[in-house]
């Protein structure tokens, strides 16, 4: 699609007139329509602008000319994984997983290797050759060839430090020590729990990026430990295969 039909698709998906938009972004009516007329094109201010206001990147209202890829990962850019600035606007380099509000979520090239493998290993990609594919192509990616520019030099692995070891310190029966955290997209882990009014509630953004981790339970089962956690809460939780059946174990503010 060009730019005038992009953000015509987008401006009536959200359902805002032209002169709504136009008084949001802080242009008059008549540029809107005549960008929808294809009369002319936002500057770079502007599309930043609509970019925040509609949630998608710059690349997808100038008609997706080029294919986004995470430069952390490597992941394929879609606008639903797209990351976040700490200000709230698109950030179109990075993915949620890679890149949480303002914070890069890997400083172990070899942490996120392990983390990608897991997901790529299946019947026609073994998992060496997903390892070797991950050590190839890391390091041409800006994050890793910018590592010593971008990142925090250990700030947050030592806050993901400090949250493993207060959870660990919960001593929650039948939950086995967590080594770990990865980043974790809230609508992927965001699950409805039930209430003893019946209703079944969910405490998460879809969103938002959290810190987490899955575990096995040491009582054996099919029923899993599921760990979240961000700045202000740590929320532990146990479900069956595929997260059915989810009950709160824990919710505490930190």
């Amino acid at each position: 699609m060009e730019t005038k039909d992009v953000i015509l698709q987008l401006r009536t998906q959200k359902g805002l007139s032209q002169d709504e938009l136009a008084e949001k972004i802080m242009v008059t009516r008549q540029a809107v329509s005549r960008w929808e007329n294809g009369e002319t094109v936002p500057n770079t201010e502007t599309l930043k602008l609509l970019s925040q206001e509609f949630d998608v990147s710059i690349n997808t209202l100038l008609g997706a000319p080029r294919q986004l890829v995470c430069q952390c990962c490597g992941m394929p850019l879609e606008d639903a994984i797209i990351s976040h600035n700490s200000d709230g606007t698109p950030n179109e380099d990075y993915c949620k997983w890679c890149y949480a509000d303002g914070t890069y979520t890997y400083s172990s090239m070899d942490d996120l290797i392990d983390v990608c493998v897991q997901q790529m290993t299946n019947e026609a990609f073994t998992e060496e050759q997903a390892r070797a594919y991950m050590k190839k192509l890391l390091p041409t990616l800006n994050y890793w060839k910018r590592y010593d520019e971008l990142s925090d030099h250990g700030q947050f692995e030592a806050f993901k430090r400090q949250l493993v070891q207060e959870i660990n310190d919960l001593h929650v029966e039948g939950m086995p020590k967590v080594e770990k955290l990865n980043a974790l997209v809230g609508q992927y882990v965001n699950l409805a729990y039930p209430l003893p009014s019946g209703l079944a509630v969910k405490f998460l953004n879809d969103q938002t990026t959290y810190l987490g981790c899955q575990l096995e339970c040491e009582f054996g089962g099919e029923r899993c430990f599921g760990v979240l956690a961000a700045m202000d809460f740590i929320l532990i939780s146990t479900y069956g295969p595929e997260g059915e059946a989810p009950e709160l174990v824990l919710y505490k503010k930190r």
